[in-house]
């Protein structure tokens, strides 16, 4: 198994993970969890080969759909010595983005796009699903709110970018990259870094 296929698989399991403890969260039924999981892990990917006229990942592998039940599974059965669950869903929606930007350009750059719409697919495969969990579970989607997440996504997609033109190793240009966004991510939440707000005044 080459790196970037264990990264799609490890993203779509951890972002699995993340879907279903949000259900949790809303106290939602065991099949409406399995749905969250399931669009939080493959609704930005889907949404990205859709766009890009490709073949859907999900459809023509089923291990897919065995990953998100396994990340499912896993998040449920370990819950109840996870002691502060909102943190669980950061950490893992946090190794998520990270792991499916860099997944977007990739996949982008590969099929020879610009590097400015390799950015926009990366983010793109990195959010969306999480838009579709939060849609679902009644909550303003976090790309929508002040806290610093699709923006982590964007300097970490331009750093992959760059990087790649320079022909750095594939494999520590990933290091590097999901590196930075984890830790935007997770900077700008202690830090309570955020954008500005839009309001009547704006």
């Amino acid at each position: 198994m080459d790196i970037i296929l264990f990264l799609d698989y490890f993203g779509v399991f951890v972002f699995a993970m993340s879907g279903i403890l949000a259900a949790s969260e809303k106290k939602l039924d065991l099949f409406g969890g399995i749905i969250i999981a399931f669009v939080t892990a493959l609704g930005g990917g889907t949404l990205r080969d859709l766009l890009l006229n490709v073949e859907i990942g999900w459809i023509s592998n089923t291990y897919y759909i065995y990953l998100v039940l396994g990340g499912a599974i896993f998040a449920l059965t370990f819950k109840k010595i996870t002691k502060h669950i909102r943190k669980t869903i950061f950490l893992f929606d946090s190794i998520g983005i990270s792991l499916f930007t860099i997944l977007g350009v990739q996949k982008a750059l590969e099929l020879n796009t610009s590097v400015e719409i390799a950015v926009i697919f990366g983010v793109m495969t990195a959010t969306f699903g999480g838009v579709i969990r939060d849609t679902l579970c009644n909550d303003i989607p976090l790309i929508f709110r002040k806290e610093v997440y699709a923006t982590a996504c964007v300097v970490g997609a331009i750093n992959y970018v760059v990087l790649d033109a320079y022909e750095i190793n594939e494999i520590v240009n990933i290091l590097i990259s999901g590196a930075l966004i984890i830790s935007i991510r997770t900077i700008s939440i202690i830090k309570k870094w955020s954008l500005p707000i839009i309001n009547d005044r704006i």
